[in-house]
């Protein structure tokens, strides 16, 4: 007799062991199989961050360039950054 509110609970308390560095890698993945079968597990979001993530850090890198405050070795690693990225 579980409401849709206790599965909610439910789902948020799995996702919350699978990151948790003191859950065992086999109590997560038991974890990960149960999210699947819920149907709340999607293995493509977290590249989806990374992605946002890496676009986020490439911009403070953008911005370091254009910063007077920044130091000229600051960027020349921004600019090697960039280039190396492909984005300047």
């Amino acid at each position: 007799m579980s409401t849709q509110k206790d599965q909610g609970n439910v789902v948020r308390g799995l996702k919350a062991a699978i990151n948790n560095p003191r859950v065992s890698e086999e109590a997560k993945q038991r974890d990960i199989e149960r999210l699947q079968e819920m149907g709340e597990y999607e293995v493509e979001a977290p590249a989806q961050e990374d992605s946002e993530h890496n676009n986020r850090v490439l911009g403070g890198y953008k911005a370091t360039l254009s910063n007077p405050r920044t130091s000229e070795a600051a960027k020349e690693h921004a600019q090697q950054v960039l280039e190396e990225s492909g984005q300047a």
